[in-house]
C-alpha cells in the first residue's frame, strides 16, 4: 500500500518541494505519495508548486474549522499529514483523527525556541540572542499545542561567528530539506508495512516507527544525506 500524504503549508513551500523532489528521486521505490496540498492562504506559492506537480491544491476557507479540515483530508483518503511551514494551530478534531500521524518541521532544536509565535526569523533571532552554538531542524509529532509533540528526529547545525538570522535560517533550511523528506518516507514505509500486515495494531506503527534521535552534523550535503539515510534505514528502503 502507498501511504497517502497531505501537506499543509502557509508560504513558499520549499519543504513541500523537497518532499516532491525526494519522491521523484526514489521513483517506484517510494512508499508515500503527496495527494493533497492545502493552505490557509490562497496566494501561497506552495499551491502553485502542487499544481505544477499535478497534485490537488486546496485553500482552507477557515483553518480553525476542525470539522471542515477533517472532512477535506478524509475526502482525499489521507493517511499522513505533514506540516511544512504551516503557521496555524491544527484543530483538535484533526489531531484526534490523525493521532500520531501528523508531523511538523520546526527550524530549531526543540524543546528550545518553540511554542506560540515562534516561527520564521523570530526563531533564528532568538537562537542568536541566546548565544547557543548549535541550532538545527526538528521533525516532531503534532498534538494540540504548538511544538509540544514527541520528537522524531533532529539535525544539529552550527551557529557560526558573525551569523545573521538570515544566514542561520538558510543553513537550517538546507538541513530541513534533507531531513523532512526522509522522515516522512520512513513513516510512510512503516504505515505501508502496518497496513499490509494482518497482525499490525492499528494506530501504533507510526508512533513507534522511529525513536527520537539526532544526527552528527557534516557541512556537505551528500555525506549529510547519506548519514540521514543510514540512521533512518533508507538503505533498506532502496532495496525493497
Amino acid at each position: 500500500m502507498t501511504t497517502r500524504i497531505a501537506v499543509l503549508a502557509s508560504g513558499g513551500g520549499s519543504n513541500l518541494q523537497a518532499i516532491l523532489d525526494y519522491h521523484h528521486e526514489l521513483g517506484d521505490r517510494r512508499h508515500g505519495e503527496v495527494v493533497l496540498v492545502a493552505s490557509n492562504r490562497a496566494s501561497a506559492p506552495a499551491l502553485n508548486r502542487a499544481r505544477t506537480n499535478g497534485t490537488a491544491a486546496e485553500v482552507l476557507s477557515d483553518p480553525a474549522d476542525g470539522i471542515g479540515v477533517r472532512d477535506l483530508l478524509s475526502a482525499y483518503d489521507v493517511d499522513l499529514v505533514v506540516l511544512a511551514g504551516y503557521l496555524k494551530l491544527v484543530p483538535r478534531e484533526v489531531v484526534s483523527r490523525w493521532s500520531d500521524r501528523i508531523v511538523n518541521v520546526h527550524p530549531a532544536l526543540l524543546p528550545s525556541f518553540g511554542g506560540s509565535g515562534m516561527y520564521g526569523m523570530r526563531v533564528h533571532q532568538a537562537v542568536l540572542a541566546s548565544g547557543v552554538r548549535i541550532s538545527g531542524p526538528t521533525v516532531h509529532l503534532v498534538d494540540e499545542e504548538y511544538d509540544r509533540g514527541r520528537i522524531l528526529a533532529q539535525w544539529p547545525v552550527p551557529v557560526l561567528r558573525g551569523d545573521t538570522p538570515e544566514s542561520l535560517a538558510a543553513r537550517v533550511l538546507r538541513a530541513e530539506h534533507m531531513l523532512l523528506p526522509r522522515v516522512v518516507e520512513s513513516l510512510a514505509l512503516a504505515m505501508s508495512r502496518a497496513a499490509d500486515s494482518s497482525h499490525a495494531e492499528s494506530g501504533v506503527a507510526t508512533s513507534d516507527a522511529h525513536p527520537a534521535g539526532s544526527f552528527h552534523f557534516t557541512p556537505h550535503d551528500a555525506p549529510a544525506a547519506a548519514s540521514m539515510d543510514a540512521f533512518l534505514g533508507h538503505s533498506a528502503i532502496s532495496s525493497c
